[in-house]
């Protein structure tokens, strides 16, 4: 009973030290399919990350340039959305409580299957933190969203309750870290659950600061970690490294001759082994226009150079 207790006692002062970091997200838009002009209303959390600044998920904020913000001592504010990327379910938006505690961000490539997290948030739209724990049940997950118009890729999964509400709201560690920022979940089962790693969060972040907006570099590929199980699945020698499981028509990836089934061991100089890692190797090659992959089709290595488009977003 003493540990139960200890382990109690330590979960809820955890709660205690990041839940004024947590707020609940309210947009308000009018429906363009509407006879009337009554407001469409849309209920989200966000979690503080700086000075007056707070991130939550694109899908959350939608079009809207400005939100209403609860806090958690029941104040209500407005906050302004300063950029969103659609491609990670990111925004960044500005709070008008300055000098409020925000939460530190942890390093979700450290993040173990197992580890017991929180998942904080405003589920149903009900103001004040609510909380649910579990463990990360699996990482580098990939789902479509958007009805298909965007793929989501090197999610965290967890096994936490996540509700209606919860989306754009913080996972936490046990030393009450945020690791990543929950995303979606799965209406049709139970205990599965997605959030974004808060390394996305931060090189988002980065992006803005370097370019003055949120943009999408990308060549046409889509990948999956080329774990020992799937190589010997399909026959393939390399152990490591990302294989290509899809490839956009037309696009400068399909141009340079990269199909489905190639396995990509280096991009810009770098090994790789994650599409995040494909992804921030891409961005980092931005200035340059190009970047250069080495990649193994049938055990036969070559270089490809390829040209990176630049969307903005």
């Amino acid at each position: 009973m003493g540990r139960i207790k200890e382990f109690s006692d330590e979960i809820s002062n955890l709660v205690e030290s990041v839940r004024d970091s947590v707020v609940t997200v309210v947009v308000e838009a009018i429906d363009p399919l509407s006879l009337i002009e009554a407001p469409v209303r849309g209920v989200g959390s966000g979690f503080i990350v700086g000075d007056g600044l707070a991130i939550t998920n694109s899908h959350v904020v939608g079009s809207a340039s400005n939100v209403r913000i609860v806090y958690s001592d029941g104040e209500v504010g407005v906050g302004r959305v300063l950029a969103r990327d659609p491609y990670r379910d990111l925004a960044l938006f500005e709070v008008d409580r300055f000098g409020a505690r925000y939460l530190r961000m942890g390093d979700s490539d450290r993040v173990r299957v197992g580890e017991v997290v929180l998942v904080i948030g405003s589920p149903l739209g009900i103001p004040g933190p609510s909380v649910t724990m579990g463990v990360i049940s699996g990482k580098g997950r990939t789902i479509v969203a958007s009805e298909g118009r965007i793929v989501l890729e090197d999610l965290l999964q967890t096994d936490a309750a996540i509700n209606p509400g919860n989306s754009g709201g913080p996972l936490i560690n046990m030393v009450g870290e945020a690791i990543g920022v929950t995303t979606a979940m799965i209406p049709f089962a139970q205990g599965i659950g997605f959030a974004i790693p808060i390394n996305q969060v931060k090189r988002f972040i980065t992006l803005i600061s370097r370019y003055g907006r949120p943009v999408r570099a990308w060549i046409g590929v889509f990948v999956a970690p080329l774990t020992p199980e799937l190589a010997r699945m399909m026959g393939i020698a390399e152990r490591k490294g990302v294989i290509v499981v899809r490839t956009i028509p037309g696009s400068p990836a399909d141009d340079a001759g990269i199909r489905r089934g190639d396995v990509i061991l280096r991009a810009g100089g770098k090994e790789i082994s994650t599409p995040s890692e494909l992804r921030n190797a891409i961005e980092d090659s931005i200035d340059r226009g190009v970047i250069e992959l080495e990649i193994v089709r049938r055990g036969s290595k070559r270089i490809v150079e390829t040209p990176i488009l630049i969307e903005e977003l």
